[in-house]
């Protein structure tokens, strides 16, 4: 398949052909705020079953689905509590996926089986103007192969999804660097599947209480149906393994340099970064700055593809604001292999 990717700036006649790959049932890489998505008509079931297929993606795997403001949250969505408005006025556009009660119109094959959604408004301008114009919600997971690190920049798709899609649209590098918070609004209190792009503690200034799933911290069950994208799986992988190390900074990078040899690699905090400069490294930020961790986290894990390293080491910031969502990347990629120090 010939795969066109659209650049900046963007003219009419672009927006046109790519809301018309939507419209048409083909496949279309966007950028977000958080991480490039894959994007089809969501309902679309054929066009749907072709985001699986392209990303080697399990089916009972649900995807999100895009919408560019608040007033297409009922044409999708049904029983809409309160607290979904509040949300969405105060966090859309933006990094927050909501869970609610799909209307009949949305095929289960986009909700992976499920009599519920996941719906969000994304902070991009191009994509925004790609949905408006397609006129049909865009279901968008990750743009990268089933299981890889997600992709925050269109070059990551292009390694990924060159040939397998027919476009990418190039909107730059994403700001967050994370995928959205995932809050499910069919349960009380309300329970965060997936930490994000948005804080949880921004969420429980709106919700009060808010119940953080097992699947987030630890190792999910087996055959356990999974309500929103990464619950079940291991994701973000890349191919050497990879042993997360958390607790305290500095016993941590004690650790690493204790147990690494020349063949590690070392993700870790810029302010460790001195002490394996005979290792191939990557910078996660400034230890006390999460944004830049979130931002890093991803192109982090797919640095060591194109290298001869067979292991790596990871530093992993606390739980607070944005570290909630650096940690749940990091140990999904491990699998869940995490060294506390």
């Amino acid at each position: 398949m010939d795969t066109k990717l659209f650049s900046p700036p963007f003219s009419e006649e672009q927006f046109e052909e790519a809301a018309a790959i939507i419209r048409q049932g083909g496949l279309l890489g966007i950028p977000t705020e958080t991480v490039y998505g894959l994007g089809a008509d969501a309902l679309n079931e054929d066009a749907c079953r072709r985001i699986y297929e392209a990303k080697g993606r399990p089916q009972d795997n649900p995807l999100i689905i895009h919408i560019p403001d608040m007033s297409w949250l009922p044409r999708y969505c049904r029983d809409i509590p309160p607290a979904a408005y509040a949300l969405a006025r105060r966090f859309w556009p933006g990094p927050l996926t909501m869970i609610l009660p799909k209307q009949d119109c949305v095929p289960m094959r986009t909700t992976g089986g499920l009599d519920t959604v996941g719906i969000r408004c994304p902070d991009h301008p191009v994509t925004l103007q790609i949905i408006r114009r397609a006129g049909v919600p865009v279901a968008a997971p990750s743009g990268n192969t089933s299981g890889r690190p997600s992709p925050t920049t269109a070059q990551h798709m292009v390694e990924d999804m060159w040939g397998k899609i027919d476009g990418i649209a190039d909107g730059g590098a994403c700001g967050v660097g994370v995928e959205s918070t995932i809050i499910d609004l069919t349960c009380t209190p309300p329970r965060l599947l997936r930490p994000g792009g948005l804080p949880l503690e921004d969420l429980q200034q709106v919700l009060g209480e808010v119940v953080v799933d097992e699947a987030v911290t630890a190792e999910p069950e087996e055959g356990v149906k999974p309500k929103a994208p990464g619950m079940a799986y291991r994701h973000y992988a890349p191919k050497a393994p990879v042993t997360v190390i958390s607790g305290d900074a500095d016993a941590g990078a004690r650790y690493i340099l204790e147990h690494c040899d020349s063949t590690s690699g070392v993700i870790c905090f810029h302010e460790y970064l001195p002490l394996f400069s005979n290792l191939v490294t990557y910078d996660l930020g400034h230890k006390d700055n999460k944004a830049e961790q979130a931002h890093a986290v991803f192109d982090a894990l797919r640095a060591f593809d194109g290298t001869d390293v067979t292991h790596i080491f990871a530093q992993c910031p606390d739980s607070s604001g944005l570290g909630l969502a650096v940690e749940n990347r990091l140990k999904k990629a491990s699998g869940f292999h995490v060294i506390h120090v």
